[in-house]
């Protein structure tokens, strides 16, 4: 095992530390957002779909295996459009807490309460790190050991995407270990085991690795593909420089039992990141 940016001023990779300079390409941000009318593609999520991801369901909590490309919190486009929406209409509750949130395109376990007691007490739990999360990831290129990234993370003032974050000395602490289970035509299926809970934090220390996730429009080749997703939706062209539609990052166990949970929650693999891992690297993963 090897423990990368112990100090972060002297660390060794693709920061070193040390933020870019802003030049034409990459101004410093004037607005909060980039000017865009829409955030892409909306999925709307079938009623008789929504059981089918159900994992776990009592009186207090629910939680699902969530499709990697759902929006977790409510829309504009009504309820059936998110996550919590649809929970909401399912359950006919008011509210449904979401303890953590999974972006978008990051598919697997996610939690939910069902009343502010609850949530209350595992939202609690995730401050004072009792709740264990294990991702499995594709990642670019051959990792050939385990790290552990332990790199301060804080906004990245030098894109035109404003919701990235970046490696820089004066962010917030920041530490995920990375383990290889597999590799094959050039990529490497990983487990991601983040110790802390900051925004994009393991598609940002994987960027900073030298390893960024498979097809992530934000930390991988290029943020602005991210925009031409937003403004274009999925193309030929970003298929050519990206290969997935979405991120291969999957929330494959959550481990709430230090907080009363009565089991460790886990969701198999998404059949997306299982076909890659088939078709691009010659793995049969179960």
């Amino acid at each position: 095992m090897s423990t990368a940016g112990v100090n972060p001023a002297a660390s060794v990779g693709p920061m070193a530390g040390q933020l870019p300079v802003a030049g034409p390409d990459y101004p410093i941000r004037a607005c909060a957002w980039p000017r865009r009318t829409r955030i892409g593609p909306v999925r709307m999520i079938a009623p008789d779909e929504l059981s089918g991801w159900i994992l776990h369901e009592d009186e207090r909590l629910l939680v699902v295996n969530k499709p990697g490309d759902v929006v977790c919190h409510p829309s504009k486009a009504g309820p059936w459009s998110s996550l919590v929406g649809a929970l909401r209409e399912h359950t006919g509750l008011p509210a449904m807490h979401l303890i953590f949130r999974l972006d978008r395109e990051t598919s697997g376990v996610v939690v939910l309460a069902k009343d502010a007691a609850m949530a209350s007490r595992l939202q609690r739990a995730m401050q004072e790190r009792r709740v264990a999360k294990s991702y499995r990831t594709i990642l670019t290129g051959i990792l050939q050991e385990t790290v552990t990234v332990n790199q301060p993370l804080g906004d990245d003032i030098t894109t035109p995407v404003f919701i990235k974050t970046c490696v820089r000395p004066d962010g917030k602490p920041a530490v995920t270990r990375f383990e290889p289970q597999a590799a094959g035509g050039g990529f490497t299926l990983a487990c991601a085991r983040p110790e802390t809970g900051r925004k994009h934090q393991i598609r940002a220390h994987a960027h900073w690795l030298g390893h960024p996730v498979v097809g992530d429009k934000i930390y991988g080749p290029d943020a602005r593909l991210y925009l031409e997703f937003i403004d274009h939706g999925w193309t030929p062209a970003l298929a050519a420089r990206l290969i997935l539609p979405r991120q291969a990052l999957h929330c494959a166990e959550i481990d709430l039992t230090g907080a009363g949970a009565p089991k460790i929650f886990t969701a198999p693999l998404a059949d997306d990141i299982r076909r890659f891992c088939r078709e691009r690297m010659g793995l049969d993963i179960v």
